[in-house]
């Protein structure tokens, strides 16, 4: 496996944050990357032009199976076989538990974890037979926990149980891990979804600062190359010290 090399990668949540700057970093190591959101991303591949890979964008609702199935099909036909899937599409929620609707809970779910399980099923469903890699996104609160976001912290630990599911059941040749961001500067953590107490306790943690967009990306290339044949069913943590599992 240490001589894996992808060419065409995957980025879904490819809009903003981990996702645009994930796209950046791969397409300037010299990958294709075809990059999906519910806004179609056409200012990240935009911006990834220059490098002059044949970069494509694609509409897709991750958390709704006919639009993942029709925007892999839609792959299947403009940049054929992928050899890597990053899913960085997810939401987050603050709310206390008995404020907290079904509704609400339901959309978390099934953004955060039946996303992960669509997009990785169709990815591995092309990949079955050859070698391949899957990086799904959990996050330091899909290893530990964390009151007033009950629905967000359970869609990231169930996003831990399909890499270690399917990191044995497509090993050796497809290796899945996960990244598992601690407090990073987007808007995920921005007014409409945190409140300043909670923004404020982010940065109570050893390295006290925000991370970078990049320094996730970074590690999400890493996983999805050459030098990652021996890891996985892991998830990595890139928290600026928040979770030490």
């Amino acid at each position: 496996m240490n001589d894996f090399s992808p060419r065409n990668v995957l980025v879904t949540g490819a809009h903003q944050g981990i996702g645009a700057a994930t796209a950046h970093v791969l397409a300037t190591n010299g990958l294709r990357v075809a990059c999906a959101d519910i806004i179609v991303p056409d200012a990240t591949v935009a911006g990834l032009v220059e490098h002059s890979k044949g970069h494509v964008s694609l509409a897709c609702d991750v958390s709704d199976e006919t639009s993942v199935v029709g925007m892999f099909a839609d792959l299947d036909k403009k940049i054929g076989s992928i050899d890597a899937v990053v899913h960085c599409a997810g939401v987050i929620a603050e709310r206390p538990l008995l404020e907290t609707s079904v509704e609400e809970f339901d959309r978390v779910i099934a953004i955060n974890l039946r996303g992960s399980f669509l997009v990785g099923r169709e990815a591995l469903r092309r990949m079955e037979g050859r070698e391949g890699r899957v990086v799904l996104t959990s996050s330091d609160l899909g290893v530990s926990g964390r009151e007033t976001f009950s629905p967000y912290v359970a869609s990231k630990h169930g996003v831990m149980g399909l890499v270690r599911s399917w990191a044995k059941e497509f090993a050796p040749r497809i290796l899945v891990n996960a990244l598992c961001p601690g407090p990073i500067d987007t808007d995920m953590l921005g007014a409409k979804n945190m409140t300043p107490e909670w923004r404020a306790r982010e940065l109570d943690i050893p390295l006290a600062r925000f991370g970078r967009p990049d320094e996730v990306a970074h590690m999400a290339a890493f996983l999805i190359g050459p030098y990652a044949g021996f890891i996985t069913g892991q998830g990595i943590g890139i928290n600026g010290g928040s979770a030490m599992p």
